[in-house]
């Protein structure tokens, strides 16, 4: 694996008015050397995704192309995730006043010691102050 990816950095490689080139090269790496995610990714952008319809910023066609093409890449996911949900997750999130959702991908990051892709600035500020290393923005 070569990073954590987060919902805000999947996303933004779905949504074409998101995608910068720096995007781009995460997903080339996640191809390349494949990416870990929390058990929760998949709700967390089946979601997202589905209020992307509702609020017209893709459609059904570009949802099911999007999913296909995540569902081939290299993503690993992380089955332990909630064996520390009611520990060390919910600790980052109270110290760094976090989702537990967001806190979930910090502390995946900081279990498997992996650079975290995230374009979230409350996780990015927490990650640094945990001395995780950052790839985006």
């Amino acid at each position: 694996m070569s990073l954590v990816l987060d919902g805000s950095a999947t996303l933004a490689w779905v949504y074409p008015d998101e995608i910068t080139p720096q995007i781009v090269a995460f997903f080339d790496q996640v191809i390349l050397k494949g990416a870990i995610v929390p058990q929760l990714w998949k709700i967390e952008i089946a979601n997202s995704l589905s209020i992307g319809i509702r609020r017209k910023r893709i459609d059904s066609a570009r949802r099911a192309v999007a999913l296909a093409d995540l569902d081939a890449m290299y993503v690993t996911i992380d089955h332990e995730t909630g064996k520390h949900v009611w520990r060390e997750t919910l600790d980052l999130a109270d110290r760094h006043r976090l989702t537990i959702y967001d806190a979930t991908y910090l502390e995946l990051a900081l279990r498997l010691s992996l650079p975290l892709a995230t374009l979230d600035d409350d996780l990015r500020q927490a990650a640094q102050r945990e001395c995780v290393l950052l790839l985006g923005k």
